[in-house]
């Protein structure tokens, strides 16, 4: 759960502390933990690594993956502004 977790939050990007970006973490988490394992098991989180693997692999994630890093994205540059 542990490794999981620091997985979805390389993929995400720099955590920023605000409610809707916790919550596309969270979205994250439930939504792309099985593609990440699945798609990019042998891979070392750090580096950008694991958000390369899926980018990579972008036709093979779950759709609701794609939706969860959409939403992600979008809590992302919401927050920069």
């Amino acid at each position: 759960m542990i490794r999981t977790s620091f997985i979805l939050f390389a993929v995400s990007g720099t955590l920023l502390a605000t409610p809707a970006l916790a919550q596309s973490i969270a979205e994250l988490q439930k939504a792309c933990g099985a593609d990440i394992k699945a798609l990019c098991a042998g891979v070392q989180p750090g580096g950008g690594r694991i958000k390369q693997c899926i980018m990579e692999k972008s036709d093979q994630i779950s759709p609701a993956c794609k939706t969860a890093l959409a939403t992600a994205a979008q809590a992302r540059a919401n927050a920069k502004q």
